[in-house]
Formats: C-alpha cells, sequence, structure tokens
C-alpha cells in the first residue's frame, strides 16, 4: 500500500480551516473528496499543520495511503482535476517512505504574515493581506521580534483553546523586513501553539505603530498571561510557507 505526500497550496477565505468538520467547507474536506472522485478509495489524510479559518498556505504538506499504486504524477493532475471548483491546488506529489507522516515527521515549520502597510485599502489582494494604515517603524518590529527568538512560556501568545501540552516552545526565526507597500513577518519553529504567530503579529504592530515599546513586548512574554497580550492578528494575511522534515 503505497504512501502519497503532498504539497499544497490554497486560499483560506473559502474554507471553515483546515481541518474536516461536518457540515462545513474545509480544505481537508475538499482533499478527501478529490481523493475518493478519482481513486474511489475513501481515506483521512494527515496534514503538516491544521490552519485556522481563513489561513493561507503556500507549502502545506498532506500525506495518505491508497491500496493502488497509482504514479505521483498521475495522483497529482487527477486530485487537481477534480478540485477545479475549489480553491485548492496540489503543487507536488511524491511516493514516500511508508512511515512519513505529514505531521508526526515534521521537524520545523514556516509562516509568513503580509502586512499591506498604505493608506489605500487591497483591492486584488484583499483578504489576503492585513491593512495597516499607519505607517509602520519596521527597524522596530525587527528589533523586537529578537525578544521572542529561543525557548519561552508563550502563553501570552496562546489561544486559550490550545490543546498543545505544554507552552513552551522555541521559536528560531522572527524576522521582519519590508517589501514595497508591504512588511512581511516571517517565523520559523518546530511547532506552534495556537494562533501564536497572529498574537505575536499583532503584538509586533503595536510597537511599529508606536503604541508599545520593545520593553512592552518583552514584559507581555514575561507576565505569562493572555491578557497582556496586544490585538491578536486577523487571519487574512497568515500563510504557512513551507514545511521541514
Amino acid at each position: 500500500m503505497p504512501r502519497y505526500r503532498l504539497t499544497v497550496e490554497y486560499d483560506g477565505g473559502a474554507y471553515n480551516g483546515f481541518q474536516v468538520q461536518d457540515g462545513q467547507p474545509t480544505v481537508q474536506g475538499a482533499l478527501e473528496r478529490a481523493v475518493h472522485a478519482f481513486s474511489g478509495e475513501t481515506v483521512r489524510l494527515a496534514a503538516a499543520g491544521r490552519t485556522d479559518t481563513g489561513v493561507h498556505a503556500t507549502g502545506q504538506v498532506v500525506s495518505f495511503d491508497l491500496a493502488r499504486d497509482w504514479p505521483a504524477a498521475t495522483v497529482m493532475n487527477a486530485l487537481n482535476a477534480h478540485l477545479l471548483g475549489e480553491a485548492v491546488a496540489v503543487v507536488d506529489a511524491a511516493v514516500t517512505d511508508p512511515e512519513f507522516h505529514a505531521r508526526f515527521s515534521a521537524t520545523g515549520r514556516a509562516y509568513l504574515y503580509r502586512v499591506l502597510n498604505r493608506p489605500a485599502r487591497p483591492a486584488l489582494d484583499r483578504g489576503r493581506v492585513w491593512h495597516v494604515k499607519g505607517e509602520l517603524d519596521v527597524a522596530a518590529m525587527a528589533a523586537a521580534a529578537q525578544l521572542l527568538v529561543g525557548e519561552h512560556d508563550f502563553t501570552t501568545f496562546r489561544h486559550v483553546a490550545c490543546q498543545a501540552a505544554s507552552p513552551v516552545k522555541t521559536l528560531d526565526v522572527a524576522a521582519v523586513t519590508r517589501a514595497g507597500d508591504e512588511v512581511h513577518l516571517v517565523f520559523e519553529a518546530r511547532s506552534f501553539l495556537h494562533r501564536q504567530v497572529r498574537s505575536m503579529t499583532g503584538s509586533l504592530v503595536q510597537v511599529g505603530l508606536g503604541r508599545w515599546r520593545p520593553d512592552d513586548l518583552a514584559a507581555a512574554l514575561a507576565a505569562r498571561d493572555r491578557q497582556a497580550c496586544g490585538p491578536v492578528a486577523p487571519s487574512d494575511g497568515l500563510y504557512l510557507t513551507g514545511v521541514r522534515y
């Protein structure tokens, strides 16, 4: 029984998150229906990250088994043919080791958050960026972001419904750069808490707007208190960009 590994991109605005839910449009549901449509098999696929409602992906990874040994290219093309009505596309497919698991085999995940930083609202990228009108001090944000790097108790930046066993995580990368009218925040870690990236982004934007100093961010982290978190960034600008194995 071959195991397949897919790299998937999607516009999360059309879905109630990745994970399958009865009666709700989800990315997982769309993929599993496409698998059944071309193969006749019912699968429950695994994913590297269970993205929230409205969160996008350019490098989500999923894995699943099929009884028949299909060429990987056939699987990719067949799935894309059955996903034409969805905001989901398979961009790569491979037959992988039977022990591979999209979630548990992962050693790192990378996220990008896009902030549109200009007076005018987005037209073409509506639903794909967070529009912040006030000019952001990117240098201050970048400096403050370094305070989050390393092993910390991230309770302040953890959603109350998070099911992780521990709030302690190691953040490997927290980078903030400007690209024209956009400010990009990149975060990399082995794993993240529920809404951790959006929570950190929202607080860093407070620094960029001059409402917080870097010391305020450090104090919020040290508080280990969800109430100390700044306004949480919306899902629109968040992308799962890659998974390391």
